[in-house]
């Protein structure tokens, strides 16, 4: 499910949440952001926080969703796209489908807990009732090496 994506548009959202990747990274996470619009307006950003926040539930995801959702006064998040440096793992992926997000856009693949196609598909179940159009592969680059440098530093 995933195919074109929206070019310059989803270039410059993706760098944001490269940001908040980044931002994550300098604080000990593993650097993954994401970034949660709808139109041309952020609604909502996080970064991973499961170590500062002892919450195994703290990915950037999840932490983009709740605070949209507070933001919009609504758990569901129509008409809105989620921006995230790295596949959505299945607990992610489900909790995107819940939210009723209408796009997703990842940067790098995950093929250790992707759950938009590297290692299954959450997003193709069927019986689920609601369906997300998924774009994985922006910014690809870019998000793969923000998380290989991490790596290479924590194993140093």
């Amino acid at each position: 499910m995933t195919g074109p994506a929206d070019g310059a548009r989803d270039g410059a959202f993706m760098r944001i949440a490269l940001g908040h990747a980044a931002a994550a990274g300098a604080g000990g996470e593993v650097p993954v952001g994401a970034v949660l619009v709808r139109g041309e307006d952020i609604i909502a950003t996080g970064g991973n926080r499961p170590i500062a926040s002892h919450d195994p539930t703290g990915h950037a995801e999840i932490q983009a969703l709740r605070a949209g959702a507070q933001a919009l006064g609504n758990y569901r998040l129509n008409d809105t796209t989620l921006y995230v440096t790295l596949e959505p793992c299945v607990m992610c992926a489900s909790a995107i489908v819940h939210a009723r997000v209408r796009r997703l856009v990842f940067g790098a693949w995950d093929a250790r807990a992707g759950g938009a196609g590297s290692i299954t598909n959450v997003f193709t179940l069927p019986g689920l009732n609601h369906r997300v159009d998924v774009f994985g592969g922006v910014l690809m680059d870019d998000c793969a090496r923000l998380l290989q440098e991490f790596f290479v530093q924590r194993r140093e």
